[in-house]
């Protein structure tokens, strides 16, 4: 099969031939049909994620279709189409494990990082970890819901019920989709981009945002809650000053430039900076719930599989408008 592989960090994929995948106990093998690049696999092909398997196949945003199943696996039958997230494997046994919370896993391995991911012709995945996708949303629009829908759906928790005033720092694949789904729940929606990017700007805006404006620029009225998609630490202390007293600042990412350093003030009235990291398989299953219920516009650029290292400049030079999504199959 062709696999885009990572070698080493900062150097580009490699096209490569390599065997077809078999799997194992509780494994399916996926023909992957779609396969989002996320900010992630970035991370992890810059160096700034340090301790990848190497060689590597980055991607987990996967949609696939199984082919065959190991020993055990019964979830899903031949033919059904299944999708694959960051979260790849689990101990159990930690303690996060077993009060609920097995993101922070001691042990986790993460698709696309420590196995091989959906950059490729045919993937392996844990059926314990895949979820049933809604059968109306195609591969290429379902592939980014696996993780900037996901994460996107795990910040937006995480900022509050009723943060009905709702920032969000950087307008790419996972802002797209939790701003549809922020105003499907009644919130209103303040969209910061990058100096001058009036395209991304507008983007916000047809997709429900009420304001959109440059991430230095403060909003037309005290948020409730601010969430930080954008890599740039320095956006911290901007939301804390956008945010109103007892507000929330949301930082999304699993990789940031560091916080620069900022007076206590900011901080004051109970405002609060936390973190989201990764993702628990109810976060997929409550969200892939809404998912079915609330309309989402999912904003796709199909490239083919071998393009994998384009896809990947253009999302480090900030040229993409909502999410880009590899194809095995579609011509270059």
């Amino acid at each position: 099969m062709l696999a885009m592989l990572l070698e080493k960090a900062g150097r580009p994929l490699v096209p490569a031939e390599v065997p077809r995948p078999e799997p194992g106990p509780r494994q399916v093998l996926l023909r992957v049909l779609a396969c989002g690049v996320c900010r992630t696999d970035l991370h992890v092909a810059d160096g700034e994620l340090s301790r990848p398997k190497l060689p590597l196949v980055l991607g987990h945003e996967i949609v696939g279709e199984v082919v065959a199943a190991g020993a055990g696996a019964s979830r899903f039958p031949a033919g059904g189409r299944v999708g694959v997230p960051w979260l790849g494997w689990t101990c159990g046994e930690c303690r996060p494990c077993r009060t609920g919370r097995e993101n922070l896993c001691e042990r986790a391995r993460f698709t696309g990082y420590d196995l091989d991911g959906g950059y490729a012709e045919y993937a392996l995945a844990d059926e314990r970890y895949c979820f049933a996708l809604p059968e109306a949303l195609p591969a290429a629009e379902a592939a980014p819901l696996l993780c900037a829908g996901l994460i996107g759906y795990r910040s937006l928790a995480a900022a509050g019920d009723g943060a009905g005033r709702l920032g969000l720092y950087g307008f790419g694949a996972a802002a797209h989709i939790v701003a549809q789904v922020a105003r499907a729940q009644g919130r209103r929606v303040f969209a910061f981009t990058r100096e001058g990017d009036d395209a991304a700007q507008r983007f916000a805006r047809e997709l429900g945002a009420e304001w959109a404006g440059a991430s230095g620029t403060p909003p037309p009225e005290p948020l409730e809650a601010a969430i930080i998609f954008a890599p740039v630490g320095a956006l911290v202390p901007a939301a804390l000053r956008a945010v109103a007293p007892g507000g929330t600042v949301v930082c999304a990412g699993i990789h940031m430039s560091d916080i620069p350093a900022f007076p206590y003030r900011l901080l004051w009235e109970e405002r609060v900076v936390r973190s989201v990291a990764n993702l628990t398989r109810r976060d997929g299953e409550e969200f892939f719930a809404l998912a079915a219920r609330t309309p989402i516009r999912v904003a796709v650029e199909a490239v083919p599989l071998a393009r994998a290292q384009d896809a990947l400049a253009r999302l480090r030079e900030g040229r993409v408008r909502g999410a880009e999504v590899l194809v095995p199959g579609l011509r270059a």
